[in-house]
């Protein structure tokens, strides 16, 4: 943090009746920003800084109130500064799925209840606002092609020609009906669009979805409900037993009564895991190459492995037929990791 921006946050904290407070870093994630605990006597709250304009508090605060709404919980906001980018808000602790999964909770349960979150939520929502995008057919070409501008260059060593990257987009291009379908066969609700167990928390003391705490949501956009399923169940980051996957999916169109067409819900849930697991490949590839964050390279070959799942899907023959032509499995490993540049040495004088 800048001398600067540590000054407008010090004024932020003061304002906010939070300047005395102990302050330690909670967290940093591969966008821009960050998070730190504050302790003040017996309280702690969460000091979220989203630097403006690569983030945006104050849509996250929106998102915030209308997801309490509809009486989900997620972090209740105590103060906000949209034109510095930070906010202030409730600590729901550190027991993440993640965590707990790793002290030996039930993997079936927690994804019950995140399965069951999802179904409140698409059940839930009404609010329609020009502060929520669409998910359409520019957002989801452009992320797919982030595996053709980051990934495939660093395996290849090369650019991506233009006549290359125009033949992948236009495959996309011809399975977006698959991606996008008819709302009255596959509603479109809001998709929070990073919905795995690391953004998921278990609060202790709440009933129902209550028990199930949502982070990280600011980038939501309007989309087809099967897309957060998918980021469910297709986790970059560790595998999900596939009896897990098989229950949750049935689960979930129990929970939601028979308004999903199941057929262009199964198609959906694979052209969009196919879409997400190919921008996954391509943004840990670019976290690596230009933020210099390596450790996301370690999850590739299981996002591989997804993608492939995905793409025996029939409606997504376009997109295989190009892979298989171009990417061939040689090509389907993970980059290594950059040499650290080494400083140019300064000559020394020479005095004649």
């Amino acid at each position: 943090m800048t001398d600067n921006r540590e000054e407008l946050c010090r004024r932020f904290l003061e304002q906010a009746g939070w300047g005395a407070a102990e302050r330690g870093v909670l967290a940093a994630d591969a966008s821009f920003r960050r998070y730190d605990r504050l302790r003040r006597g017996g309280e702690t709250a969460v000091l979220m800084d989203a630097p403006p304009p690569q983030e945006n508090a104050e849509i996250f605060h929106f998102l915030t109130e209308c997801l309490l709404d509809i009486e989900l919980s997620t972090p209740r906001p105590l103060a906000l500064d949209a034109q510095a980018g930070f906010l202030l808000l409730e600590d729901f602790g550190d027991r993440t799925f993640t965590r707990a999964l790793a002290e030996g909770a039930d993997e079936a349960e927690l994804y019950r209840l995140a399965t069951d979150t999802l179904v409140a939520l698409h059940q839930r929502w009404w609010v329609e606002s020009p502060k929520i995008p669409a998910y359409d057919e520019a957002k989801l070409l452009a992320e797919a092609a982030l595996l053709v501008d980051w990934f495939l260059p660093a395996m290849t060593g090369r650019e991506t020609p233009a006549a290359l990257r125009e033949s992948y987009i236009a495959a996309w291009r011809e399975v977006v009906p698959v991606m996008l379908p008819d709302p009255k066969r596959v509603p479109h609700k809001l998709v929070l669009r990073d919905y795995h167990v690391d953004n998921l928390m278990v609060i202790e003391g709440r009933q129902g979805v209550a028990r199930c705490g949502l982070l990280d949501f600011q980038d939501a956009l309007m989309g087809p409900v099967s897309y957060d399923l998918v980021s469910l169940l297709e986790d970059a980051r560790r595998d999900v037993s596939p009896a897990v996957v098989t229950e949750m999916l049935e689960r979930y169109h129990a929970g939601m009564h028979n308004l999903v067409d199941r057929w262009a819900f199964a198609a959906s849930y694979a052209a969009l895991g196919a879409q997400r697991n190919a921008k996954i490949i391509g943004i840990f590839t670019r976290l690596s190459r230009r933020d210099n964050k390596h450790g996301y390279l370690r999850h590739i070959p299981r996002v591989w492995r997804l993608l492939e799942g995905d793409l025996a899907t029939p409606a997504l023959a376009p997109v295989k037929d190009w892979f298989d032509r171009e990417v061939p499995p040689a090509l389907r490993g993970t980059p290594t990791q950059p040499e650290p540049q080494k400083p140019e040495k300064k000559q020394k004088d020479v005095q004649g």
